[in-house]
């Protein structure tokens, strides 16, 4: 009789401690996945009392095999704002289309005042952007590529005109199965 006591006695100290003990949390990013900060803003809101700051982080996110996506965090402190768009980034993944380490086809994408070029590069050529669109195509997996931003610097308008156009691109067999031809037959090399 005693025994069944004990054993009742251990088990409800078993759960106490559970409640008690700190819930363990999966690691943010998936390890195959790499993280790029773009930009980090500080936010500053007037109230009575004085100023009240606030941050926004803008975060790239991509496994250098044609998976990239982007996000933006905001929160109080900047490490929280950081995690919080590494998982909006995680829920945006997409797929592009790489063809011998370049992009397939010559792409312009535009968002607000934003607005970028891209090209189609011989190998050896190397990954030719700035800033942001960098950060993008090489988490991307893109190895030689030529782009030229024609209008805006903003890095929020710069990495929305890059998604931009990578959404827009087709492989050749997507192209030759919309048309309805042989793949042989699309290729110009």
């Amino acid at each position: 009789m005693e025994n069944v006591v004990k054993d009742n006695s251990e088990k409800v100290e078993d759960k106490k401690n559970k409640r008690n003990a700190p819930a363990k949390r999966k690691a943010t990013t998936k390890p195959e996945l790499e993280e790029r900060v773009v930009a980090v803003n500080r936010v500053a809101k007037v109230v009575k009392g004085g100023r009240r700051f606030s941050f926004s982080a803008l975060i790239i996110v991509g496994d250098k095999k044609g998976r990239v996506g982007f996000g933006l965090g905001k929160a109080k402190e900047v490490p929280e704002a950081i995690r919080k768009g590494t998982q909006a980034a995680e829920k945006n993944l997409f797929n592009i289309p790489i063809d011998a380490g370049t992009i397939p086809h010559t792409v312009l994408g535009c968002f607000d005042a934003g607005k970028i070029l891209f090209k189609p590069a011989a190998e050896g050529t190397g990954v030719k952007a700035a800033g942001a669109c960098r950060s993008i195509l090489e988490l991307a997996g893109v190895r030689n590529v030529l782009t030229k931003s024609l209008r805006g610097n903003n890095p929020h308008n710069v990495v929305k005109a890059t998604f931009d156009a990578l959404k827009q691109l087709r492989s050749v067999e997507e192209v030759a199965k919309a048309r309805d031809i042989d793949v042989k037959g699309t290729r110009i090399k």
